[in-house]
């Protein structure tokens, strides 16, 4: 048997009711045997100065140590104008830094996320997909998680109470952990 795949669950939203942190609880409960998921909450993490990068602040140094243990990384999106938000920029500059430290690099990687809106994140994930070859991350392109109407689809609690969202969740964990597998 393969030893387990530990999947690092990152939502770019500090928001307590966040439609992507509850995409990650939801694939905490979904993950495939062979598979656990872990969730780095952002809130704590301070704005970027490289004056401060080293010694990093305690909070970034435990961000850059989890991403660094983890053997693949999820990331859950919303989209605020048309792209990722501020606090999840923020924290990959973070993990990027010291220049030629990065935490991210070689890691393999894959996006979600969930909105009110009709559009599923489909612009912010695009963004965002677009920055990883430049941290030296190996994207997973597919299968999308793209959750729209959040609302219909998560219940009063956070709780994922949509059948296709759920499937589709799974199977980004599935491909997400050969893909590491792959990789190693």
């Amino acid at each position: 048997m393969e030893p387990t795949v530990t999947i690092l669950g990152i939502a770019g939203s500090l928001r307590k009711g966040s439609w992507n942190r509850a995409a990650l609880r939801a694939a905490q409960a979904l993950a495939p045997e062979g598979v656990k998921v872990e969730i780095f909450d952002l809130d704590g993490i301070p704005l970027f100065n490289q004056d401060n990068e080293t010694p990093p602040p305690e909070r970034v140094a435990e961000l850059r140590a989890r991403v660094r243990a983890a053997d693949a990384i999820l990331f859950a999106t919303p989209e605020y104008n048309h792209s990722i938000p501020g606090v999840l920029k923020n924290a990959i500059d973070w993990g990027s830094r010291p220049y030629g430290e990065s935490s991210w690099q070689g890691k393999p990687v894959a996006v979600m996320g969930a909105t009110p809106g009709p559009q599923g994140t489909v612009r912010a994930q695009h963004h965002l997909r677009q920055l990883l070859p430049g941290l030296g991350m190996h994207q997973l392109t597919a299968p999308d998680v793209m959750i729209h109407g959040t609302s219909q689809k998560f219940d009063a609690a956070g709780n994922l109470t949509d059948e296709h969202a759920a499937k589709s969740i799974q199977g980004l964990l599935t491909a997400l952990a050969a893909w590491t597998r792959r990789l190693r």
